[in-house]
C-alpha cells in the first residue's frame, strides 16, 4: 500500500488549464482573477462581501486591525485550534483568553464562554474569535446572543469549515461566514484544506465599512479612490491612509482557487461519504469519535478520532505507511504562552483531548480500499 497521508490536495486538469490561462494574461497579480475569486466566494458562503489575502493568518491580523483591536482589548478563544487564531490579537497588541471545550465536540464550550463573561466586569472582554474546529459548525447564533448583550465583536474562524452549516432557531440553515451572525470570518486555502490555492486566505463580511478598510489595508494601507483621499494630484495619485500591509493574493492562486471552488460540492460530499464510513466502522469499539449535534452539516476537513494509546497507534500506523497527525497541542501549553502565565491543568478538558486525539486520513482523493486499510489497521491495533 503506498503511503497514505492525513490529508492532500486535488488538483484536476481543469484547475491545471486555468491556472495557465492566467499566466498567459496580462495580469499575475492585482488583477481580475482577484474580484472573480471573491465574487465566486462571497456566493458560495451567502455574505455579501469577501475578501481575498495571502493566507488564514493574514485573514486573522486584518480582521484585528479592522476591528481596531489593540492593548485595552481581550478577546477569548479556544485553546484546541492552530495558533494564528489566539496569534492575531497579540499582533494587534491585544490580549487573548481561551474557554475550555465541550468532550463531545471538542469546540469551544458556549456554556463555559457565557459563564466567564459574566464572571467578569462588564468591559473585560471585547470579542470572540470561535473556531469551526475539524469543520464542526459552532453556534454562532448562541455567541451572537452573548455578544449583542455584552458588546463584544465576533471573528469566526472557518478555516476547516467551508460548506459546514448549523441550524438556528428559527430551523434556518445559517452557513459557515455568511455574515448572518459574526463581525468577520476567515478561511484558509492551504493545500489540505477544502479549496487549495498553495498558500491563500479569504475574509467574508455583510460589513461595507469593514469590506472597505480590509481592501485597503491589505495593500500598505493604500487607497486611489478620490473620495477617500485627501488630496488628488491626478490619475497616478494615491494615499497611503492606515499603517497597511501586503497581504494580497496573486491572480495564479486566485484563479487556482476559483477553479477549486468549482469542486468544492463534490468534495464536501465525498467527505462526509468518507466520515460515515468511519463513523460506521468505529461504532461500539474503543476508537471514541466526535459528537455531532443535530442539525449541524460537517464539513470534514479532519477526522479525529480518541483512543487510550494515542502514541503507540501513530506509531503502528506510521510502520503500516498511514500518516496521521495530531490536531492541536493546546495553544497555551505552548512555550510562549506558558512563559506568559498559562499552565498545564488551567483547560483540563482540552488538555485530556491532546492526550488521546489523533487525525486519521480525510480527503476526497482517498481511495475506498485506501481507507478499509486505515480502518482495519485502527482496529487491529485497538483490539490487541
Amino acid at each position: 500500500m503506498k503511503a497514505i497521508p492525513y490529508g492532500r490536495q486535488t488538483i484536476t486538469d481543469e484547475d491545471i488549464q486555468e491556472v495557465i490561462k492566467t499566466l498567459k494574461s496580462d495580469y499575475l497579480t492585482q488583477g481580475p482573477a482577484i474580484q472573480a475569486f471573491e465574487t465566486a466566494f462571497a456566493e458560495y458562503t451567502g455574505a455579501r462581501h469577501a475578501v481575498a489575502v495571502a493566507n488564514g493568518t493574514a485573514a486573522l491580523h486584518l480582521s484585528c486591525l479592522v476591528l481596531d483591536v489593540n492593548s485595552s482589548d481581550t478577546f477569548i478563544t479556544t485553546p484546541i485550534t492552530f495558533v494564528a487564531s489566539a496569534n492575531c490579537v497579540l499582533y494587534s497588541g491585544g490580549k487573548v483568553d481561551f474557554v475550555d471545550i465541550d468532550p463531545g465536540t471538542f469546540l469551544m464550550d458556549l456554556d463555559l464562554l457565557e459563564k466567564k463573561i459574566q464572571s467578569h466586569s462588564p468591559g473585560t472582554y471585547t470579542g470572540v474569535i470561535p473556531v469551526d474546529f475539524t469543520g464542526l459548525p459552532v453556534n454562532l447564533e448562541k455567541i451572537r446572543d452573548l455578544a449583542d448583550e455584552y458588546d463584544l465583536k465576533i471573528i469566526e474562524d472557518a478555516c476547516h469549515a467551508p460548506g459546514g452549516s448549523f441550524t438556528d432557531a428559527g430551523n434556518q440553515k445559517q452557513y459557515c461566514g455568511n455574515g448572518r451572525f459574526a463581525d468577520l470570518s476567515i478561511f484558509s486555502f492551504h493545500p489540505v484544506k477544502h479549496i487549495a490555492t498553495g498558500e491563500g486566505g479569504m475574509i467574508t463580511t455583510n460589513d461595507s465599512n469593514l469590506h472597505e478598510k480590509l481592501l485597503y489595508l491589505r495593500t500598505h494601507g493604500i487607497t486611489k479612490n478620490p473620495d477617500l483621499m485627501d488630496e488628488n494630484h491626478g490619475g497616478w495619485y494615491y494615499e497611503m491612509m492606515s499603517l497597511g500591509y501586503n497581504y494580497r493574493l496573486t491572480d495564479i492562486q486566485a484563479a487556482l482557487g476559483a477553479s477549486q471552488l468549482n469542486s468544492a460540492n463534490a468534495g464536501f460530499i465525498r467527505r462526509n461519504d468518507i466520515a460515515r464510513r468511519y463513523r460506521e466502522a468505529f461504532y461500539n469499539t474503543p476508537v471514541k469519535i466526535q459528537s455531532l449535534p443535530r442539525g449541524t452539516e460537517h464539513a470534514y476537513h479532519l477526522f479525529v478520532i480518541r483512543v487510550e494509546n494515542r502514541s503507540g497507534l501513530y506509531d503502528h500506523l506510521r510502520s503500516n505507511n498511514i500518516f496521521p497527525q495530531v490536531h492541536y497541542i493546546p495553544v497555551h501549553l505552548q512555550p510562549y504562552y506558558r512563559n506568559t502565565g498559562w499552565k498545564p491543568g488551567d483547560f483540563p478538558l482540552a488538555e485530556e483531548y491532546y492526550e488521546k486525539c489523533l487525525s486519521i486520513p480525510m480527503y476526497p482523493g482517498l481511495k475506498d480500499e485506501e481507507q478499509e486499510y486505515v480502518i482495519q489497521k485502527i482496529l487491529e491495533f485497538v483490539h490487541e
